[in-house]
């Protein structure tokens, strides 16, 4: 699916600066300028570049992006070249010559064979392959949609099935696996089939809104003006109204087809493409790009408009002496100048996100610039929620998310805007765990039962279609069934996501048809499937609890000077937040939190903290409650008592016997079984103590309690200290 752009004079004044801007393309170009080309044709099914010459075809694999790659070639035949396309098994290609016509040529034997329709009652607009069970290739004719499946073995099209519709063009892309077809004077009425592995889903018939210019002038929809893109899974159909200056949103879903709202255009031109499901609307005529991201509830554009900018590209240097050289400079100049214009004449826009210069035979791809868009907003909450959801670039999003925090910290914000901040990164975290995206996330401890079975309502809508037949039995032929489970749980929870509102305007029409809706599953589920198997993994901008001490609190910490009551109160608003989302915070945030109010000498609010269990009990906790208690008696006591509490017997009796309460360990040891604490510290300390008693109590305690003791070089130096201390009563105990 491509779409041209124009020069013609725009018509408002939106001109961007030249040296900002919130989208980019990255030079060079990936440049496919082969000698004797016939055009640039587009295979998005297999993501691959085609020019074809007279007698071999030259394709470019464009995912992932490399404008270094080398192209593969395969030998044809001649004849003229309408469209081409490979099968979804790069095994045959399929050449359209004609408006009646299809070529179909073996890549390994190099046969081939034409297959043809009734010129004087039909023709040709184009065709596609498909991974559909049914039928392996779809030609789209004026009659309707013939669906074929490809016998390798004789070298022909076996019809499937024939659905019969008067088309006038037809748009579609492998993406969504949505074919939608125009009809009508106005070519305003649509039917749209969703042929994808799973099923074949026939949309009910709607109709496009398109204002009238004229009380007697009827506009006609074209081509161009219609877009089908998927954005955060879900499929949408965007067409442009000329005469009204809005681009019309259409929310597809399998039994219904819903008005989303429209977006002012400010261009007679409009190109459209999709960014890491950021909607990029480029305004031609002006050579500015609006962006906009659909999940949010509001329809305003996220930042102002502003140009394409061309990155990296080389500035000419100073001039040649000679002749010859300033003519080589010439030419090379002139090359540049035709790489250095953007929204030229030539280009043409393939959704999602590549733009083709047809004529420079150019390939650019459209990228974010996420630090650009995030400093151009001062609502940091809205920029947070932003970035959590880019996956392209998730660490670039992570580290900017990680800088806003630190930042609004720095500066004290208030603490309401800093805890609304904070609940924005924690809930994504624990989304990204449910969703399995985030590759070292800790677990929340527990899950809700509404969360539970709000899982287990997605996948039972997953698993049945409208019919009730199960989609993933019939999905599952030829498919590892390890990246069918994990299908499922991606597809469950972007149809969770569906749920939130995009546009409150359409709440309403929402509702109206509710009973319709709410139990078929949204064509994005589908698309969802096929697109994941393609993917080996996500990836998550999400930001864990330790990471968040790592690069946030700790950090901070270390620059904060003064009253740390700030710090802690943001530290305490992140743990209501985790809390109330069930994620396990790990000790060193608690332990940090003990070091902030023991600093201070805030001995009776930390107190009040282990009381009321807002710092979770673990040993590191109470060590440091032991540290921070060697100016507080008190403080030192809660770290006792929480290592007794644990459990955590063997460092108990350590502590106590570092306190010099050697007796009360030895009592606390064998009354517990404490068996792994050298008996050299109980005899030390009671050495120090210069209590003869003690001592040789001391001694008798191991020499009862741990068998083989008066064989040990202990028994035999502090029995011999003893002896020494010249004590009566200690040599009539031992005797």
């Amino acid at each position: 699916m491509s779409r041209k752009s124009s020069s013609s004079k725009p018509s408002i004044d939106l001109s961007g600066s030249g040296g900002l801007s919130h989208a980019y393309i990255q030079y060079p170009p990936l440049r496919c300028n082969v000698p004797g080309s016939r055009g640039l044709f587009y295979d998005d099914g297999n993501k691959l570049l085609l020019s074809p010459t007279a007698d071999q075809i030259f394709s470019w694999k464009v995912v992932p992006y490399d404008p270094l790659v080398v192209p593969t070639t395969d030998p044809i035949s001649e004849g003229p070249i309408i469209a081409v396309r490979y099968s979804l098994d790069t095994k045959v290609i399929a050449i359209q010559r004609s408006n009646h016509e299809i070529q179909f040529c073996d890549r390994e034997t190099g046969e081939s064979f034409s297959h043809k329709c009734r010129p004087e009652s039909e023709s040709i607009l184009g065709f596609f392959w498909t991974d559909s069970q049914q039928c392996d290739i779809v030609l789209v004719k004026t009659s309707g949609l013939d669906l074929y499946a490809y016998n390798l073995e004789s070298k022909s099209l076996q019809l499937v099935e024939t659905k019969k519709l008067n088309v006038t063009w037809y748009v579609y892309t492998h993406e969504s696996r949505l074919v939608l077809l125009a009809s009508g004077m106005q070519c305003k009425i649509f039917h749209g089939f969703q042929i994808s592995s799973a099923d074949i889903v026939r949309l009910p018939r709607f109709e496009m809104s398109m204002a009238k210019s004229e009380a007697n002038s009827k506009p006609v929809l074209a081509a161009e003006d219609v877009y089908i893109v998927t954005v955060y899974g879900r499929i949408y159909c965007l067409q442009v109204d000329r005469v009204a200056m809005l681009l019309h949103s259409y929310r597809l879903y399998r039994d219904a087809v819903i008005q989303q709202g429209s977006l002012p255009i400010y261009s007679s031109r409009i190109a459209v493409s999709v960014v890491d499901n950021v909607l990029l609307t480029h305004q031609v005529d002006a050579k500015v790009v609006i962006l906009y991201d659909l999940f949010a509830d509001s329809r305003a554009p996220i930042s102002a408009p502003l140009t394409l900018l061309l990155r990296g590209f080389p500035r000419s240097g100073s001039s040649s002496k000679s002749s010859g050289r300033e003519s080589e400079s010439s030419d090379g100049n002139a090359v540049s100048n035709h790489e250095a214009v953007t929204y030229a004449d030539t280009w043409t826009f393939l959704v999602p996100d590549l733009i083709c210069d047809v004529a420079n035979r150019l390939l650019w791809k459209s990228h974010l610039d996420l630090e650009a868009i995030s400093a151009s907003s001062s609502e940091a909450t809205t920029v947070l929620e932003f970035l959590q959801r880019r996956k392209l670039e998730a660490n670039k999003a992570k580290e900017l998310c990680l800088g806003i925090t630190r930042t609004l910290i720095l500066e004290h914000r208030p603490v309401s805007v800093v805890a609304k901040a904070i609940h924005v990164l924690v809930t994504s975290y624990s989304h990204s765990i449910k969703v399995g995206s985030h590759p070292k996330g800790l677990k929340p401890e527990k899950t809700s039962a509404t969360g539970v079975q709000n899982a287990g309502a997605d996948v039972s809508a997953i698993g049945t279609d409208t019919h009730g037949k199960s989609i993933v039995h019939e999905s599952s032929t030829g498919v590892d069934r390890g990246l069918l489970d994990e299908a499922l749980t991606v597809s469950s929870l972007e149809s969770e996501d569906e749920s939130e509102s995009v546009n409150p305007e359409s709440n309403s029409k929402e509702a109206l048809i509710m009973g319709k809706v709410s139990n078929e599953d949204s064509l994005s589920v589908q698309s969802s499937l096929q697109s994941h198997q393609e993917e080996s993994k996500l990836t998550s901008a999400a930001i864990s609890p330790d990471e968040m001490y790592s690069f946030v609190f700790s950090p901070i910490d270390e620059e904060m000077v003064g009253d740390p009551s700030y710090l802690v109160a943001i530290i305490i608003e992140f743990l209501h937040s985790a809390n109330l989302e069930k994620i396990r915070v790990l000790p060193n945030l608690y332990v940090l939190i003990i070091q902030l109010l023991a600093r201070n000498e805030r001995y009776a609010e930390l107190g009040l903290f282990v009381i009321n269990k807002i710092l979770e009990p673990s040993k590191e906790v109470a060590l440091q409650l032991l540290e921070s208690g060697r100016q507080n008696i008190q403080t030192r006591k809660l770290g006792m008592d929480m290592l007794r509490q644990l459990g955590l017997h063997h460092d108990y009796v350590l502590m106590l016997v570092q306190d010099g309460y050697y007796l009360e360990a030895l009592r606390y040891a064998r009354k517990y079984r404490v068996n792994t604490i050298r008996p050299s510290l109980f005899l030390e300390a009671a050495f120090v103590s210069n209590d003869s008693q003690h001592l040789a109590a001391v001694l008798r305690f191991f020499i009862d309690f741990l068998p083989g003791f008066r064989n040990t070089s202990e028994h035999n130096r502090y029995h011999h200290i003893l002896n020494e201390m010249n004590s009566s009563m200690s040599v009539e105990i031992l005797r």
